[in-house]
């Protein structure tokens, strides 16, 4: 495996937690731990009506995205298993995807695009095959292009360390 990596991961930006019921993960997650409602994303294409909401703030919020699926006979399924994924910032993207590819890492269908707060991201696949021997190891992992402001702060608690 090549070491010449030319992006870094730079903490965690999101968990999302899937269930039957939006209302009662949000009775978990916003009325009885207290995290902020932020926003709504429905997407027929991803089966997926998710509540995004947060813990902490400004660089360091970590998001918690409340999924359940808007038809539980099509795929995906959000809420199987239950924590659907977890995503992490990346400082390039574009160039995270390409390196990964080269060592043989598997992505999911789609590429790089918009997620649903509104950075480019893209998912690397939970399970390897022939094509591309290395994968998440059973964990679907979305890698999110980090903004400028994001990448700045860590930037700044790395060299304080």
């Amino acid at each position: 495996m090549s070491k010449s990596r030319p992006f870094s991961i730079l903490g965690l930006q999101q968990i999302a937690v899937g269930g039957a019921s939006k209302a009662k993960l949000r009775g978990f997650w916003v009325d009885l731990l207290g995290l902020k409602y932020r926003d709504t994303f429905v997407s027929e294409s991803e089966n997926v009506d998710e509540d995004i909401c947060e813990m902490g703030a400004g660089a360091f919020a970590v998001e918690v995205d409340l999924m359940q699926p808007l038809d539980t006979e099509r795929r995906p399924r959000v809420d199987k298993p239950a924590l659907n994924h977890v995503g992490l910032w990346v400082d390039d993207l574009a160039s995270a995807v390409d390196w990964l590819t080269e060592q043989g890492l598997r992505f999911t269908p789609g590429g790089i695009r918009k997620g649903a707060a509104g950075h480019d991201v893209c998912f690397v696949h939970p399970v390897a095959n022939e094509e591309f021997p290395l994968s998440a190891e059973g964990v679907l992992v979305e890698l999110v292009q980090a903004p400028e402001a994001v990448i700045a702060a860590y930037k700044v608690l790395a060299e304080a360390s």
